[in-house]
């Protein structure tokens, strides 16, 4: 069984370059879901983004490509390629690309 799936084992990839940008839409590929893990790589186009939400476990959020607007409980952080942020379990975020965006989310939960 293949934890970390829709990637080819044992060869090097790019990260952003598994999804795609297309204006007005918000694409992702999921590498890796379990009970106490997700790994999902996102590509939202400038303007676009997730409104607000909280999530059960701790969230990284790494930039690979652009820069976006990420707001954590009504602080407001720009990040940029190759900056990295994490968001608390349950805390209120939200997350918008001010310019064609990249980004590499794991969010890691707590074990039942």
């Amino acid at each position: 069984m293949e934890l970390i799936k829709n990637v080819k084992h044992g060869e090097e990839f790019s990260l952003r370059n598994l999804v795609q940008l297309e204006p007005g839409r918000v694409n992702s590929l999921t590498l890796s879901q379990t009970p106490g893990c997700k790994i999902t790589v996102f590509a939202i186009a400038a303007g676009e983004g997730m409104s607000s939400h909280a999530a059960a476990g701790d969230a990284m959020v790494t930039c690979l490509e652009g820069k976006a607007q990420i707001v954590i409980d009504d602080i407001v952080h720009e990040v940029s390629p190759g900056q990295t942020i994490v968001i608390p379990a349950n805390a209120p975020h939200s997350v918008k690309a001010l310019e064609p965006y990249k980004m590499l989310l794991v969010v890691v939960k707590p074990q039942e």
